[in-house]
Parts: C-alpha cells; sequence; structure tokens
C-alpha cells in the first residue's frame, strides 16, 4: 500500500499533534528539552495551525504516519520565508513509521504545492541535529544558506539552520 498525501482532517488532529511532539521529544529537538517546553504545545496544536497553514498528512492504509505544516507564500506562519517564499514547518514521522518514505513524500508534497502555487521558492529551518531530514532536503534540491540561518528564542543559544530550493 502506498503513502497517500493529503490535508489533515479535524478528526486527526489530535494524532497529529501527538505524533509531532513526540518526534520532537524523542529526538531531542526542544529548545529546553522536556515536557515543559513552551514548544510542545505549539507542535501539538495542529487546528491553530491548520488555521493559518495547510497541514497535510501522510497515511497508509488508515494509519496516520507524519505529517507536516506547509506555509504558503505570504502566510501568516511564516517565520523566515520571503514574500515569493513558501516554507515548510513542523515535519514529524513517527518512530514506527521512519525509514519507508515517509519524510521523503511530505516534503515532495510540499515541494508541489509551492510549484503549483507559482512560488520562487521553498525555505526551511532546521537544527544541526537532524541528519536524516537534511539528506531529504537534500535529495530535493534543497541547498544550505548560512547567511539566513536564525535564533528563535532571544539570548539563548539555539540556532536554526536555514535550507531553500529555487523554484
Amino acid at each position: 500500500m502506498d503513502i497517500v498525501i493529503r490535508s489533515a482532517d479535524p478528526g486527526e488532529y489530535e494524532t497529529l499533534g501527538e505524533i509531532t511532539a513526540q518526534a520532537y521529544l524523542q529526538d531531542g529537538l526542544l529548545a529546553f528539552g522536556d515536557e515543559d517546553d513552551w514548544y510542545l504545545g505549539e507542535l501539538r496544536d495542529v487546528a491553530k495551525r491548520a488555521s493559518d497553514a495547510d497541514v497535510l498528512v501522510a497515511t497508509r492504509g488508515g494509519d496516520i504516519l507524519g505529517g507536516v505544516t506547509f506555509v504558503p507564500a505570504g502566510g501568516p506562519m511564516a517565520e523566515l520565508a520571503r514574500p515569493s517564499e513558501a516554507e515548510i514547518r513542523m515535519l514529524a514521522v513517527a518512530h514506527a513509521a521512519r525509514g519507508r518514505g515517509v519524510g521523503q513524500a511530505l516534503v515532495g508534497a510540499c515541494v508541489d504545492r509551492a510549484r503549483g502555487a507559482e512560488c520562487a521558492g521553498v525555505v526551511l529551518s532546521t537544527q544541526r541535529t537532524m541528519h536524516a531530514a537534511h539528506r531529504i532536503y537534500e535529495r530535493h534540491g534543497f541547498v544550505r544558506v548560512p547567511e539566513r540561518d536564525w535564533r528563535p528564542i532571544p539570548g539563548h543559544d539555539f540556532t536554526l539552520l536555514t535550507y531553500e530550493l529555487t523554484l
């Protein structure tokens, strides 16, 4: 059975939010590192993201495998996208589904959406330790742009790396 990428349904928000939160928690990707991290609430709040962006879900045989937030050009959830760029945020794959092409399919769906919207490019933030994700991005043609790296938390030494794809 193939991976299906589609818009998340409201009845899936809680499950997808928990998959996303657990992926970040278990992989040690939170700036403050534990269940008290403020960003967990953002990761779990899929309904909020869906009101401002396109939340995509990856499924196989009815099981939710992961998801991503696609921010169209000029979308309110954009953190570093320029006016003509789309942005990919909060990509997460359930631990049990990793290594099966889920992340690849989600990124591909975002790139396809950006092309369909005639965006000039796609941008995303990632962390230094996310080597598997970096490989996925690079397979899609994304390149590192260190001059766009940034720190989302003022006064905290937590730097996000930037990748971009020119369309």
